[in-house]
């Protein structure tokens, strides 16, 4: 009997020893993951080091991105803030950028603690981001998630309808990105990051296509310049637009032959997100201009992650996936109405950016914008 005893007690302790080494191995393997998708470099400048992220995978899903987003909404009606990206980095740092089912019961969990211990010297926020400090990688995914979403959610007035059906201006909180497809227009997409393209060269698909009818209009996602627009081999008619803080860059291509932007639109053009910009089409694979050589008529559209200066249109380039981020944006669309007489699309109901009035104000000062163009 003795002996019985002995031989279970000794199999017990190495079962534990199994299940604690299980547990290490997963959470090696979790650390693995995220450093294989985590680079962040040196460059020798005249001041000396300067380090900045090299490489971004977005792998949020949508439904981690509502999720986030509506908790960020119901703690600014609550009287706290609860920042969607910090939670939203919080839960990457815990499971090495995936949002998986656990992922996602981490964020609850993580999202209901922090708005039940706020109080009036400590937001929601703030009880995220002391939870993070804890983790190793919570900076780097909260800088790299920044540069992503830091324009797309916060205050700004918009035209509404009122019950007698006028339009007012309300003071609104909540997303300022819009989808890239006008409201009322039909499109089919799904995840195309990544596959092989061959014209000039081998390469991957570095956006997300959307397909559609020609002349669908296409609006800003996000408040912005224009940095570049005019004819692409590769994109046939695009348009370039930066965000104000420069760590965006958004490309739309393949836009519409003949009539492919809004006539008022030029280089160095402020736009606000919402904004009819261009139309769709399916320009492109071409050094002629205003050819149309793609087979099927899309929106291709991309974003571009700029933490240094040296990253645009080099090697360096980081691309992210959209597809997420698309689905993410469905919700909100802008209505548009045709400007009789003309190929044109206009927004019904307009938006105050306060990015758009500050960088506007900016320049009237004769200061230079953060991505450093005047």
């Amino acid at each position: 009997m003795r002996m019985r005893k002995y031989q279970a007690a000794i199999l017990i302790e190495v079962l534990l020893i199994l299940i604690l080494f299980n547990v290490r191995v997963q959470e090696r393997r979790k650390e693995a993951v995220v450093s294989d998708h985590i680079q962040i470099g040196a460059t020798d400048t005249a001041e000396g080091k300067k380090d900045y992220i090299k490489w971004v995978d977005f792998t949020v899903s949508c439904e981690a991105l509502d999720y986030a987003y509506e908790q960020d909404v119901k703690a600014h009606e609550a009287g706290t803030a609860l920042d969607w990206i910090c939670l939203l980095a919080y839960t990457s740092a815990r499971w090495g950028g995936q949002f998986d089912e656990k992922a996602m019961q981490t964020m609850k969990e993580a999202a209901g603690k922090a708005m039940k211990t706020a109080d009036e010297t400590h937001t929601a926020t703030d009880r995220i981001e002391e939870a993070g400090a804890q983790l190793k990688y919570y900076p780097y995914y909260k800088e790299a998630y920044s540069a992503v979403l830091a324009g797309m959610v916060g205050s700004y007035e918009a035209q509404l309808e009122e019950e007698d059906g006028s339009v007012g201006w309300h003071r609104v909180y909540g997303l300022k990105a819009y989808s890239p497809i006008a409201g009322g227009f039909a499109y089919t997409d799904y995840d195309d990051f990544g596959a092989k393209r061959s014209y000039g060269y081998s390469r991957p698909h570095l956006g997300h296509d959307m397909m559609g009818q020609i002349g669908t209009p296409i609006v800003a996602v996000e408040s912005g310049y224009v940095e570049i627009l005019g004819w692409n081999q590769y994109g046939g008619w695009r348009i370039g637009i930066r965000s104000f803080d420069g760590k965006r860059y958004y490309y739309y291509a393949h836009l519409r032959q003949n009539y492919p932007y809004q006539s008022d639109l030029k280089e160095g053009s402020v736009v606000t997100a919402g904004q009819v910009i261009g139309y769709m089409g399916h320009t492109g694979y071409s050094t002629r201009e205003n050819v149309n050589n793609i087979e099927t008529v899309h929106l291709h559209w991309g974003l571009e992650l700029i933490f240094d200066e040296s990253q645009k249109e080099s090697d360096n380039e980081i691309w992210i996936d959209c597809y997420q981020l698309s689905k993410f944006l469905r919700r909100h669309r802008s209505s548009v109405a045709k400007v009789e007489g003309t190929k044109e699309w206009s927004r019904i109901l307009q938006i105050r950016d306060p990015a758009v009035e500050a960088w506007m104000a900016a320049q009237q000062g004769g200061s230079e914008n953060p991505a450093g163009k005047k």
